[in-house]
């Protein structure tokens, strides 16, 4: 009698978890929306403002929350290039966290910095076959100079060093400016993007993969 009813447990748990499985399998991937901006051009605060203005569920993810979430010990890396290393593998993975999520069902937005050319390539990489919008958050250099000093929590010049860089490769599905407008029509703006938006035009990053990048941003990006 024992025997039986744990047969029969074990039957009934294996064909629920068939059950799951199949669930799982028709999972379709949730949309990503991809933040690029300078340090301080409110990519944070826009997400944040996106989370609460989308009419659906989605999921922030932070290239500085990532960064975070590390000891941040300094002793643990014995030269700048171990330093280094450790923070190319974190982007690494990060960038491959915002293709599990999405693969997951999960809508995202995601909060970056392309001010190394490999970034952008990975993320082209990594994200193929994923629904991405790339919105380019913008802001001019004396804002972003005022903003920076005031925040106090970024190296003076962080900006100024990255403004020609991030949006060296010219393309996006959406820009907007918050020097000029409101974090709320930002965001604003992009809702009414995607509810528009004809999804047999190429994205951005359908169009980027169609460039010769190595070039492009090398010819575009300062020495």
């Amino acid at each position: 009698m024992t025997e039986h009813r744990n047969t029969g447990h074990r039957h009934v748990g294996h064909r629920h978890g068939g059950h799951r499985d199949a669930d799982h399998r028709k999972t379709e991937p949730g949309q990503i929306i991809f933040l690029n901006g300078t340090s301080s051009s409110g990519k944070s605060s826009l997400a944040a403002e996106l989370l609460r203005t989308l009419d659906s569920n989605y999921f922030h993810l932070s290239v500085d929350a990532f960064n975070a979430m590390g000891a941040r010990r300094a002793d643990l890396f014995r030269t700048p290039d171990e330093l280094a290393t450790a923070l190319t593998r974190m982007r690494q993975g990060f960038h491959r966290a915002i293709a599990g999520m999405a693969a997951g069902g999960n809508n995202v937005v995601v909060d970056h910095v392309f001010s190394e050319r490999w970034r952008l390539l990975d993320c082209l990489d990594v994200l193929a076959g994923y629904d991405v919008v790339l919105v380019g958050v913008r802001c001019s250099l004396d804002e972003l100079r005022r903003r920076e000093l005031a925040r106090g929590d970024r190296s003076p010049g962080t900006a100024e060093y990255q403004y020609d860089r991030v949006h060296s490769h010219g393309v996006y599905d959406v820009e907007c400016d918050t020097g000029t407008t409101s974090t709320e029509d930002c965001a604003r703006l992009v809702r009414d993007f995607l509810a528009r938006r004809d999804r047999t035009v190429p994205t951005a990053f359908d169009r980027l993969r169609e460039l010769d990048l190595g070039v492009l941003l090398a010819e575009s990006t300062p020495a």
